[in-house]
């Protein structure tokens, strides 16, 4: 680790004030002190934001759920609110990480958290999102638990994050406040993918802070949950997952929201499936027929082609779980 400068902001002025000259935010500090320890980054100063008050989750009007970006995952997922309204939210937190983690790692904190690729976080490896043009490891490399969906010849690392999947799948917002105020980014627009610039992960702009992720109301009534698949059950990140969110009445599925995990450079919305839901009777054999497009699009690399088979079973099977087979 290299020397920084610490600052504890005392209020959100003070902290876009320390974010406008290059200060790096922190609040639970679980992804940045580990990478800053790795010396994958350098900050020269740490803005340390836990103190602001923005941990309230609330309802909002219609049904929607407002989540304050330094609401602890622990808090959130045990909110009754979060769990009662979007149970898929509370799973995919649960499934996230340890309990000691979860009461230390905040929901911004948490989707802002950079990828796990063995490549980036190693400072001897070529990496195209650590080092732009120096090239990108894991494509002729050791790319099991990489991407097949959204790559590019630049990138192929995945992004970790549970709740961002959910959120994806949940047409979520993001609030941000910067120098110029406060303005609002579509979840799906907000994780970019690599593209010609992998080093370029997120639409904040120059000592943005993020403040709250909206989810907006959803027709009810809304079956909803969370599946990962992973190595194994204790912490460990996903391999393939799905979040599901499902609107059943009268015996057809009227609206069917849903994204994968562990398979794209980003959370990764499956429109194809939810379109061809629309209007249908819910049975086994009409998860099994959605879930064969689950993965078109894909480009496996040597060691992770059983990914393209592994995500349809995935989002069968949540689809299974979540919509049953009426």
């Amino acid at each position: 680790m290299e020397p920084f400068a610490y600052t504890k902001a005392a209020d959100t002025r003070a902290a876009l004030a320390a974010g406008q000259r290059g200060g790096r935010y922190i609040a639970g500090g679980t992804t940045l002190v580990d990478l800053m320890r790795e010396t994958v980054e350098r900050p020269t100063e740490v803005v340390d934001i836990a103190g602001l008050p923005l941990r309230d989750i609330t309802l909002t009007p219609g049904g929607g759920l407002r989540l304050g970006a330094l609401a602890l995952m622990a808090d959130a997922a045990a909110d009754p609110r979060v769990r009662t309204t979007f149970p898929v939210i509370s799973e995919a937190l649960e499934l996230s990480a340890s309990a000691q983690l979860r009461n230390m790692a905040t929901l911004g904190g948490n989707i802002m958290q950079r990828t796990r690729c063995t490549y980036f976080r190693d400072v001897t490896a070529n990496c195209n999102k650590r080092s732009p043009g120096s090239g990108c490891a894991a494509l002729q490399g050791i790319n099991r638990s990489h991407a097949i969906l959204g790559t590019s010849d630049q990138c192929v690392a995945t992004h970790p994050s549970d709740v961002a999947v959910a959120f994806t799948a949940l047409d979520a917002t993001v609030r941000l406040l910067g120098p110029d105020g406060e303005r609002t980014v579509a979840f799906g627009d907000f994780l970019l993918p690599p593209g010609t610039t992998p080093d370029r992960e997120h639409a904040l702009r120059p000592g943005e802070l993020i403040t709250a992720i909206d989810i907006p109301p959803h027709p009810r009534p809304l079956r909803s949950g969370y599946l990962k698949v992973r190595d194994r059950q204790s912490y460990e990140f996903a391999l393939t997952s799905a979040a599901v969110a499902l609107h059943i009445q009268g015996g057809v599925v009227r609206a069917a929201k849903i994204a994968a995990g562990g398979v794209g450079t980003v959370p990764w919305r499956l429109p194809a499936v939810e379109q061809r839901l629309i209007g249908k009777r819910p049975s086994g054999e009409l998860w099994a027929q959605v879930a064969a497009v689950a993965a078109d699009g894909a480009r496996p690399l040597e060691h992770n082609a059983f990914k393209v088979e592994l995500l349809k079973r995935t989002v069968e099977r949540q689809l299974r779980i979540v919509g049953g087979t009426e």
